[in-house]
């Protein structure tokens, strides 16, 4: 788990910022930093910058490497103070209150502001950069890519997604996005997979959830990773988060995704409430319903 770095961001200078940004810079050409290439790339003096590497050090901001030469990165906790400082430089937020979730590709925090906000940040690439370099389409075309491209892009890839979306779809209303960071409305309800229906509330839940799909394909847009623990439940209704991985509709395969998420949704209902969803359900049907902005309810396809 990444360390919380919100305490620390009243102990940096500015200058310790330039040096996290020269280092940021140089990740864009190489994975490790030369150390002689960071007074150009800070705009520091070799004096400064050896102090402020020992201060980033200290605080696991950047970490060191020696091989063939001493390089230098970003560690999370550096990119996510750069992240802060422009949110609080934007004043997008005052500063980060307790975790509210954390996931094998984000962290999300309770940010403080004018309302209770939530604070997400991308943590693909990090762990397990090659598998997520192979599956995402994002960095399919660079020679060069580092963990910080992919959390970024697939930030910048939820924010559009949400931002196109909100109000219309049921998603967290998007406020601000910078690196591989998202501020969004914190959002009420309990994961899915946590949730306790009643047998009698399951198709329900399910038809909301699908024709928010219904919306957001006419929006332009498809999921690509629904699963149960990705649909916030409460009274009020249903969230869906998590758009990292949408696709636009016009994507070349964008009905292979559109059915695996309604398969993996059909998969989930039908095991935990087996007497009120079918688990093998018309997936192809279900599908063109919602191309075409036809569905309403499961219960149609099972009268078929």
């Amino acid at each position: 788990m990444v360390r919380n770095v919100a305490g620390d961001m009243a102990e940096l200078d500015p200058e310790d910022f330039y040096l996290l940004s020269g280092v940021e810079q140089g990740m864009r050409f190489s994975e490790w930093v030369r150390r002689d290439k960071l007074p150009d790339y800070a705009d520091l003096t070799r004096e400064e910058v050896d102090y402020r590497i020992d201060r980033c050090l200290d605080r696991e901001l950047i970490e060191r490497k020696t091989i063939q030469y001493e390089g230098y990165q970003l560690t999370f906790e550096g990119y996510d103070a750069l992240a802060l400082r422009t949110f609080s430089e934007r004043e997008t937020i005052d500063g980060v209150g307790s975790p509210l979730g954390f996931g094998k590709e984000g962290d999300v925090y309770e940010a403080q502001s004018f309302k209770p906000l939530a604070l997400k940040y991308h943590r693909e690439g990090y762990t397990n950069f090659r598998e997520v370099n192979r599956e995402r389409e994002y960095t399919a075309d660079r020679d060069h890519v580092s963990w910080l491209y992919t959390a970024r892009k697939a930030a910048e890839r939820e924010y559009e997604a949400m931002e196109a979306m909100y109000p219309d779809v049921s998603v967290p209303r998007p406020i601000d996005h910078n690196r591989h960071a998202i501020v969004m409305d914190k959002f009420d309800g309990v994961e899915l997979a946590r949730a306790k229906l009643d047998p009698e509330q399951a198709v329900g839940v399910l038809d909301l959830v699908l024709r928010e799909l219904v919306t957001a394909y006419e929006r332009g847009w498809i999921h690509a990773d629904m699963s149960e623990h990705n649909v916030a439940v409460a009274e009020s209704g249903i969230t869906i988060f998590d758009w990292p991985q949408a696709v636009p509709v016009d994507h070349e395969n964008a009905r292979e995704f559109l059915e695996r998420d309604v398969e993996n949704l059909l998969r989930y209902f039908g095991r935990k409430y087996p007497h009120e969803v079918p688990r093998d359900g018309d997936v192809g049907g279900i599908a063109d319903a919602i191309v075409d902005g036809s569905f309403r309810s499961i219960r149609a396809f099972d009268e078929q």
